[in-house]
């Protein structure tokens, strides 16, 4: 340091902070893709992908996912090796995958999203366009300019973590028959999964809930709890829902027949059904829930493996999205 010149600290400073920028704008972009995503539709946009994030001169390293859980163990190891800012290309299970993937590890990796998937549901709450060639362009753009992250809140639910919301019951098992539904119907797909669902009767096991100063012990339809107001790609399920207010929305709905539910489904989907004897509506933190027997739960429409005890609680700023 040359000690006749007063500015040289601040200089020297200047130049640290202009160099770690730099650091960051030549870093490598880890893009992990789901081709299978959005029923095959993913894959066939990764050419322009990977294009538009080349045209803002992001260096980018593709990792294509083979199978279910590839992504999250892919995600995982680049994070341990130190990974700051990844982006996942793919639906609502892709996303799911990712935060796991990132929140396992105990890192802070930053999550950018460009939605192909068919519901998209994360996207929605988060405020990212569902064209996906819009949303690739605004990401790379904020990232060739290093924006800074926002945070947003996560759940936990056991030992798994979710990002838009959690299941258990009807809407649950109505996932599950989704999932093997193959015809290219887009969110369709999951209306004509409650009907078919509703042809084998709906199962209203006991629940015994309890969160802060709210219990519940008696049958159930099901229990959703939110991050984000969409489920499904186009159910309303809860209109005040935010991922960045520190609390969950719990909805439970009682035993219902088949025709009530044909009659909620328009309300369901407009978002105007918390008025219904049949909801109810809590904000939560953190609850439990004990069921008499193993049920089907989901968490980001992933479904789950069956069983009878959930604790589930929100996890604030959990995650950092680019």
């Amino acid at each position: 340091m040359n000690p006749f010149c007063g500015n040289c600290a601040a200089h020297c400073s200047i130049g640290a902070l202009e160099s770690d920028a730099a650091l960051m704008f030549n870093e490598t972009i880890h893009l992990f893709l789901n081709p299978a995503a959005g029923r095959g539709r993913a894959g066939k946009r990764r050419a322009r992908i990977t294009e538009i994030l080349g045209a803002q001169d992001i260096d980018v390293s593709l990792h294509e996912s083979k199978c279910v859980g590839d992504l999250e163990q892919r995600v995982r190891q680049q994070v341990e090796d130190g990974c700051s800012r990844l982006v996942v290309a793919g639906g609502d299970g892709s996303i799911h995958e990712a935060v796991n993937g990132i929140l396992s590890t105990g890192g802070n990796a930053a999550l950018g999203v460009i939605p192909t998937g068919t519901g998209n549901d994360f996207a929605k709450a988060a405020g990212i366009p569902l064209d996906w060639e819009h949303a690739t362009q605004l990401l790379a753009t904020r990232m060739a300019a290093n924006a800074p992250p926002r945070p947003i809140d996560a759940g936990r639910c056991n030992e798994r973590f979710f990002a838009n919301g959690a299941g258990i019951g009807f809407d649950a098992e109505v996932t599950r028959i989704a999932r093997s539904i193959k015809w290219p119907i887009g969110d369709i797909v999951y209306l004509v999964a409650i009907f078919r669902s509703m042809l084998d009767g709906i199962a209203t096991p006991r629940a015994r809930i309890h969160a802060g100063e709210f219990t519940w012990d008696g049958p159930l339809t099901l229990a959703n709890l939110s991050n984000g107001p969409w489920v499904g790609g186009m159910f309303h399920i809860a209109p005040m829902a935010s991922n960045s207010d520190g609390v969950l929305e719990l909805l439970l709905a009682r035993p219902v027949t088949r025709r009530r539910i044909v009659v909620l489904l328009p309300k369901l989907m407009r978002g105007t059904h918390l008025d219904e004897d049949d909801i109810l509506h809590q904000r939560v933190t953190q609850m439990s829930v004990e069921m008499d027997e193993p049920v089907a739960s989901h968490l980001d429409g992933e479904v789950q493996p069956m069983q009878k005890h959930f604790k589930l609680e929100v996890l604030p700023n959990a995650l950092s999205l680019l």
